[in-house]
């Protein structure tokens, strides 16, 4: 059987190239006579695989060395109260909930201190990113938190928030990876890896050093400390192990395209092929301002939900997989990730102007 256009949100697809070198490794990597899936995490062989996996990273992100790399499980979920545990010194933290994720981590926040919500656009159903520029951040707050790219919306942040000096906290789940970042700006950015780096189970924390401390809100789990796991490397029980080695694989695939700058103009050149035809279709629309839009996840309508489920049918049909919306929005997504090849977008626009011949 021919492998189909996957659309998924997460997990989304892969690279091939990854996925046919993990098959060769499958049953011996490199030697040791085993599968990275059977193999102890404290093994020479895995550490030399987590530790490669970190340094790729640090180099296609281009990580300042006062940042940590943490390895986590618990997906990005978890990190909606992992994060008020640990930074949320004096119980307050200010969000901007762009989103379902935004939302339910700004609700998190609220179960251990005091978060206010300073910015929103739910009033038109997180169609468009709020101005940020001038924003009523609370004094005593300990972070400003986003969510960068919104997978359900398809919208993303193109200019940080003015915090006015407060800590930036991130949730990049979504677009991790797929253009360069000044890190820097940045106290805390996360995300699960299931969207555009690996397979579910994985989190990656960056997180500055200063921001490590002993210091969390009484009660906080041992499991659920930056610092335990800042201090074992990300080995303090047994990791994802092979997620992380998945994800390593992505991190070399990724320089060997050349890095963040050529993943963000082969981004634009994707996202161009299928925003520009919706913007001269007769049947379809997307759904956000067109400034806030997302290179990574584009929905859109046909305005008619009978139509919408009819072309997510025949779409399937044709080959195109899990092009149904967010059950909370409804009509069509298609996320179109890294490894999305330009030839499945450009597929997928010929069969929409085949479908909109027929049907409008």
């Amino acid at each position: 059987m021919s492998r189909v256009y996957n659309f998924s949100a997460g997990p989304a697809v892969l690279p091939e190239e990854v996925l046919r070198e993990a098959a060769e490794e499958m049953l011996d990597y490199r030697g040791t006579g085993m599968s990275v899936m059977e193999m102890s995490h404290r093994s020479k062989a895995y550490d030399t695989i987590i530790r490669e996996a970190e340094a790729d990273l640090r180099d296609l992100m281009k990580i300042p060395d006062n940042y940590r790399v943490l390895f986590l499980q618990g997906g990005a979920s978890q990190q909606f109260a992992m994060i008020p545990m640990n930074l949320m010194k004096n119980r307050v933290a200010d969000y901007i909930v762009t989103g379902q994720w935004a939302k339910k981590a700004w609700q998190e926040a609220g179960i251990y201190g005091r978060a206010n919500k300073i910015a929103s656009s739910e009033d038109e159903t997180f169609s468009y990113i709020p101005d940020c520029s001038d924003l009523p951040v609370s004094e005593e707050a300990d972070y400003v938190y986003i969510c960068e790219n919104n997978t359900i919306y398809g919208t993303k942040f193109k200019t940080l928030p003015d915090t006015k000096g407060k800590p930036l906290v991130a949730d990049v789940s979504s677009c991790f990876l797929s253009e360069p970042v000044d890190v820097s700006r940045y106290a805390l950015i996360y995300g699960g890896v299931q969207k555009n780096i690996g397979p579910a189970g994985v989190v990656i924390v960056i997180i500055r050093e200063d921001l490590i401390t002993e210091e969390v809100l009484p009660g906080t789990p041992t499991m659920l400390k930056y610092k335990i796991h800042a201090d074992n490397g990300s080995l303090y029980n047994t990791p994802p192990a092979y997620g992380i080695y998945i994800c390593g694989k992505v991190f070399k695939w990724l320089k060997k395209q050349g890095g963040l700058e050529a993943m963000k103009e082969h981004n634009e050149k994707k996202a161009k092929i299928l925003y520009d035809f919706l913007d001269e279709s007769r049947l379809f629309h997307g759904t956000v301002r067109k400034e806030d839009r997302s290179l990574m996840n584009v929905p859109f309508v046909t305005g008619n939900e009978e139509l919408d489920a009819k072309f997510v049918k025949e779409a399937k049909e044709a080959g195109f997989e899990n092009l149904k919306g967010h059950r909370s929005v409804g009509g069509m997504r298609a996320s179109i990730y890294n490894a999305m090849p330009m030839e499945g977008v450009e597929k997928l626009v010929e069969f929409m102007k085949k479908f909109e011949a027929e049907n409008a």
